[in-house]
């Protein structure tokens, strides 16, 4: 297993942030409507620190984490930040787990 590996499973360590991908996997369904982008972008920062009830700067790290393991990414419009998940390494995580695991 490669660094890259274990920093993926690390990151999935945290039940919070298993949630996140959770949400982040049917925005629609997860979250209220946004105001000022469609869930195209990801979802706002605001809205997922709201709906995991922390401090927006423990949500900022854990985001951080999932961002630097590849398993979502973020787009900035005006002042506002937006996550996805990153669907090609879940992908590539499924194939880990059925050949290496």
């Amino acid at each position: 297993m490669n660094s890259k590996q274990l920093e993926i499973f690390k990151a999935l360590s945290n039940k919070t942030r298993l949630e996140i991908l959770q949400w982040l996997k049917d925005p629609e369904a997860s979250f209220p409507a946004q105001v000022h982008a469609g869930f195209e972008v990801g979802v706002c920062v605001g809205e997922i620190q709201r709906k995991a009830g922390l401090t927006q700067s423990t949500v900022s790290e854990y985001l951080s984490i999932l961002q630097r393991a590849g398993l979502v990414e973020s787009t900035r419009v005006g002042q506002w930040t937006y996550y996805k998940r990153n669907e090609v390494a879940f992908g590539e995580l499924s194939k880990i787990i059925q050949s290496d695991i």
